[in-house]
């Protein structure tokens, strides 16, 4: 089984822009969503995938990505998928063994920034950055899939969701 263990933080400060080895950008939307799983397709560095994942709550969620050709999945993304789609840039920064990836979000979501660290095992032990703010791993409001529902543009505590 393919599991993906992540955690999703909130950001104090943008001293992380300094640190970017590189960036993408990357426009996804929704085939499913419901509370047991996700399909969606994403688009990025004119590459196309399928991901389907599992809505479990938490740090550990199956998951399953597949390269597709690209004009299938660009096709796909435009008549097939619940709008309105995920638009971000994806920044990643090397620090100590991991690699953050910041995604900056724009479209429907625009001002909503969150990193996020993938890890190998659940009990992994790793840095936290100073430019690092809260663990928002178990708020479903940050999971993209809830993004495309709920977007942040619509968030009606918006301003504490920053702090």
């Amino acid at each position: 089984m393919a599991t993906e263990i992540e955690h999703k933080f909130l950001l104090k400060n943008d001293h992380w822009k300094k640190l970017v080895s590189h960036s993408s950008k990357y426009k996804q939307g929704y085939l499913i969503s419901d509370q047991q799983r996700s399909i969606r397709i994403r688009i990025t560095n004119n590459q196309a995938w399928l991901n389907i994942k599992s809505a479990t709550i938490g740090i550990c969620r199956q998951e399953y990505e597949y390269e597709i050709p690209l004009q299938d999945g660009i096709e796909i993304l435009n008549t097939l998928c619940e709008k309105p789609f995920i638009e971000k840039t994806r920044h990643f920064v090397p620090v100590s063994q991991h690699i953050w990836e910041i995604d900056v979000f724009e479209g429907d979501n625009a001002g909503l920034i969150v990193a996020e660290i993938e890890l190998s095992e659940s009990h992994e032990t790793f840095h936290i950055p100073d430019w690092v703010d809260r663990d928002v791993s178990m708020d479903l409001r940050y999971y993209n899939n809830n993004l495309c529902k709920n977007p942040y543009k619509y968030w009606k505590d918006q301003q504490l969701s920053k702090k």
